[in-house]
């Protein structure tokens, strides 16, 4: 069972997070940033799209917000049209997850949460706080995968250390 302060924890430094790879990222030429690198998803932007779309779509089964404004995960590259659109729009996202997080300190964080899971093909009904683990896992997940590859660009995303939050 995870707690409410789990939450505002993990929000807290998915923004941090999500501050520092963009700064690095932005820091590329934009051919770098789209160049095939060998991540799951391709390319910087085309995971970072991914990584937006895929907090849309679980925000939005957490909350009554919209989803991601592409159909499927197929698509999720390309949720933003443009680099300046995915900046902006991971600002938004992430100042959205900052404030569900702060809303769910008198949620009942035991309940389940079931939803249509396009990777699934079906109706799935999961513990809502396993979910919610889920989320942030699969940020650090393919934010792991980008830190490599801004690496590799002999760049310095800064530290990811989770007890180092701001």
């Amino acid at each position: 069972m995870i707690l409410p302060d789990f939450v505002t924890q993990m929000a807290r430094y998915n923004a941090w997070q999500n501050t520092q790879v963009y700064d690095c990222a932005d820091t590329m030429e934009a051919a770098d940033r789209k160049a095939d690198a060998g991540l799951f998803f391709g390319s910087v932007e085309a995971t970072l799209n991914h990584l937006l779309w895929a907090d849309r779509i679980w925000l939005s089964r957490f909350t009554d917000v919209p989803g991601p404004e592409q159909p499927d995960i197929t698509r999720s590259i390309h949720e933003a049209e443009n680099w300046s659109r995915l900046k902006a729009a991971r600002i938004s996202q992430d100042s959205m997850i900052s404030d569900w997080a702060a809303r769910t300190q008198g949620a009942d964080l035991s309940a389940d949460l079931t939803w249509f899971s396009g990777a699934a093909g079906r109706e799935v009904t999961r513990p809502l706080a396993l979910c919610i683990t889920h989320f942030f896992n699969h940020q650090t997940h393919h934010r792991g995968q980008i830190n490599a590859v801004l690496t590799a660009h002999s760049l310095k995303p800064g530290d990811t250390d989770l007890f180092l939050t701001p």
